[in-house]
């Protein structure tokens, strides 16, 4: 079985800037990190949110949400709390883990970065990987020894499983309750951990930040598309000349990336599209939202033409369908139930009722989980019309399962 394994060395098109130091799969001490990017500096809310502004900067998780407003819509105070989303728990996807383990500090700063300019000492990194935790907490004793600070920065272990990845089931976890979303959809800016107005955001957020601040606008700006300056990282798995991390521009075509033969890629990982082919998309994610394909966790898998496609689909549509939270409906009998169809198809079937199950997982659940996996199985169901064709016209397509997507079950890594 092909998986794609950690640590493996990033690498940069172009240069390398969230990644720097970290290209060759070491580790960046402090001493190092300060020789990179120097002092840590701080912001006025006010300050951070024209800077964020400025340059566009969204979200890294799968939102895409711009930081500026959701800094502006955040109260000051030192009851606010900023938490760290670590918990990468999309199987296919290490860019996370990857800043938490080698340029652990970067993440750090943007952490603080955020606190002070929120008026805050209350930082929370949550975090299920095990090498990510041990990083982290090495940073943190760096630091103590090195240059100590008065934010009250904690990492916390979480569970591995894939909604307990999503904000509002990590605060619930943080708390000591079950790592689900729960039913309601009141925002954590609102009220989050412990009932505090919450700045939370994903990893790769806030080392963005943390780059912002050091390099400046100007800077920062001078490289990516104008739409969405800077760069991004992305996770490329299966058929692609670099598989592992990669540090990229925004703007970038995606076919520069996965040149060669064509065929069905995943753009966004277990809750993102299949498209045919990558013509005229490219690393932008305003673009790529307009396209109908977000790019969510930065994932970008094409498999390759010696394996079956359609068993790697039905093999992560069971996997998605056990990781359900069992809350509602949709995603405990939905999800189960239309992995069954896929199944099926493989198996050479016809499974008449599948197109009008996805459709019922459509804003239907309690969380985004049966929307994710509807548009993972619909998308793939379009964009592999001849791999259906050939299971259900030949009863199968001969060639063998890879396992290329990963498939990552519950429990610490």
């Amino acid at each position: 079985m092909t998986t794609l394994h950690a640590p493996t060395a990033p690498t940069a098109y172009g240069s390398a800037r969230l990644l720097a130091g970290a290209t060759r799969g070491e580790r960046t001490d402090l001493a190092t990190h300060r020789g990179l990017h120097g002092a840590q500096q701080h912001r006025t809310r006010a300050a951070l949110v024209e800077e964020t502004a400025a340059v566009r900067l969204l979200g890294r998780g799968g939102a895409a949400f711009p930081v500026s407003t959701k800094l502006a819509g955040m109260p000051t105070g030192s009851g606010v709390e900023v938490v760290v989303n670590g918990s990468e728990s999309e199987p296919a996807s290490r860019k996370d883990r990857t800043l938490m383990t080698l340029v652990p500090h970067l993440v750090i700063d943007g952490a603080l970065v955020a606190a002070r300019a929120l008026k805050t000492r209350r930082v929370t990194i949550a975090v299920h990987d095990g090498a990510a935790h041990a990083s982290l907490v090495q940073a943190l004793e760096e630091r103590r020894r090195a240059e100590p600070h008065p934010e009250r920065v904690t990492v916390r272990l979480q569970p591995a499983r894939f909604v307990s990845g999503e904000v509002r089931a990590v605060l619930s976890g943080l708390e000591g309750r079950p790592a689900v979303p729960p039913g309601h959809r009141i925002l954590p800016t609102v009220r989050g951990l412990h009932g505090h107005p919450t700045f939370a955001s994903n990893v790769e957020t806030f080392a963005q930040l943390a780059l912002l601040v050091s390099l400046g606008v100007r800077t920062y700006a001078g490289v990516g598309e104008p739409a969405e300056p800077g760069t991004t990282l992305l996770t490329l798995l299966g058929d692609v000349p670099a598989p592992g991390v990669a540090e990229v521009p925004t703007g970038l075509p995606l076919d520069a990336l996965l040149p060669g033969s064509a065929g069905p890629v995943l753009v966004g990982g277990y809750h993102g599209h299949w498209v045919p082919d990558l013509r005229g998309l490219r690393v932008s994610r305003p673009a790529l939202r307009e396209a109908g394909v977000p790019l969510n966790a930065g994932v970008v898998a094409r498999l390759p033409e010696s394996g079956c496609a359609l068993a790697e689909v039905a093999a992560v549509t069971a996997w998605l369908a056990r990781q359900s939270a069992g809350q509602c409906g949709p995603c405990l009998f939905g999800t189960a139930a239309v992995a069954r169809d896929v199944a099926t198809i493989l198996h050479g079937r016809p499974a008449p009722d599948v197109a009008a199950r996805v459709r019922g997982l459509v804003r239907r659940g309690a969380c985004a989980h049966p929307d994710g996996t509807a548009a993972f199985v619909a998308s793939a169901l379009s964009a592999m019309t001849a791999e259906l064709g050939a299971h259900l016209g030949r009863g199968g397509c001969g060639r063998p399962y890879l396992g290329v997507l990963p498939l990552d079950e519950d429990g610490p890594r």
